[in-house]
């Protein structure tokens, strides 16, 4: 299938479409792209996407994904499914390679089998390059990756596998390494989320005004979701099969200037206190997405203030709590 091949009424599928990202996903390829989307759940989960076909998938059942491919037969997939957290992946080690790993490969041999000739995008994360040196930031594709925790690990061998099937059996395999994402309905496990929902649950006398953070000095790359998926789907308009694309905004922020900025939208007086849970046993300085690979390929560029996103985010808790 050609570039051009991917017009209007394309069949998209979205693997593990509850996250956080999915449903930002499925309403840009749905509403902006006209494409036909099919998205994917666990048994256990609620979803509420408009204009979408939803179907309950287990990937670490192999036979139900070449069912669902036989079914839905999608010229595109991007496989969202995963267990994304880094904390998590520390506390249960076991659950994220199979999730993450074991999943993956279920979806890349069902494809192998059905012989439909998808383009798959396999989502990866800035966190598979773990402890960049000083004079590798901003990072590069080519940077060689040292992945820091069970998390980079399990995608680091994602991106490894979807290399390898792209060249082993012609697979037209996109991946993606995505830096910090942010956005309204995040779960608290991230940090921009986390502090948003304290902070409304202090300006709703739902907790003392203390506000309990991990490491402040670590500095990290955000990008606002919306612009993250529009990436995505131009990179399966555009992008190269077996090739691996950064999607991040290019630029570092300190997370105590995120936090600052999240309290002066509060009329609140808070008081800031590390909390050692929130604290990693390993944490990298900076990480900065080089974006111009993606840049070339796709004409992407982030379009979303951090000033917008974080304020939208803050509203959205406040709303929820």
């Amino acid at each position: 299938m050609n570039n051009s091949a991917l017009k209007q009424g394309t069949r998209a599928l979205i693997i593990g479409a509850a996250g956080f990202v999915g449903g930002y996903l499925a309403d840009h390829l749905t509403n902006t792209c006209k494409w036909s989307v099919c998205v994917t759940k666990m048994p256990h989960e609620a979803l509420d996407i408009q204009n979408v076909t939803v179907r309950d998938l287990d990937i670490l059942d192999k036979n139900q994904i070449s069912a669902l491919l036989d079914a839905e037969k999608p010229d595109v997939i991007f496989h969202l499914a995963a267990q994304s957290s880094v904390g998590l992946s520390w506390k249960n080690p076991q659950l994220t390679a199979d999730v993450n790993i074991k999943g993956t490969l279920n979806v890349l041999d069902a494809i192998r089998d059905s012989k439909l000739a998808t383009r798959l995008i396999l989502i990866g994360s800035g966190e598979e390059y773990g402890v960049v040196q000083p004079d590798e930031i901003p990072v590069k594709e080519t940077t060689q990756t040292r992945p820091a925790n069970i998390y980079a690990v399990t995608k680091n061998t994602q991106n490894a596998f979807g290399k390898l099937y792209a060249k082993a059996y012609g697979m037209h395999i996109i991946s993606t390494r995505s830096f910090n994402h942010i956005g309204p309905n995040q779960a608290p496990l991230f940090v921009v989320a986390d502090f948003c929902k304290q902070v409304a649950e202090i300006e709703k006398g739902l907790r003392e005004p203390v506000i309990r953070v991990g490491n402040l000095s670590a500095k990290r790359d955000f990008t606002d979701v919306r612009d993250v998926v529009r990436a995505y789907s131009l990179l399966a308009q555009k992008g190269e099969a077996g090739e691996t694309y950064n999607v991040g905004q290019g630029k570092s922020y300190v997370i105590q200037g995120i936090l600052d900025m999240i309290l002066s939208l509060s009329n609140k007086k808070i008081t800031v206190e590390i909390d050692p849970a929130k604290l990693r046993p390993v944490d990298v300085p900076e990480i900065r997405a080089d974006i111009s690979k993606l840049a070339a390929a796709t004409g992407w560029k982030p379009e979303i203030a951090l000033e917008n996103t974080i304020s939208e985010t803050l509203n959205y808790w406040r709303g929820k709590v």
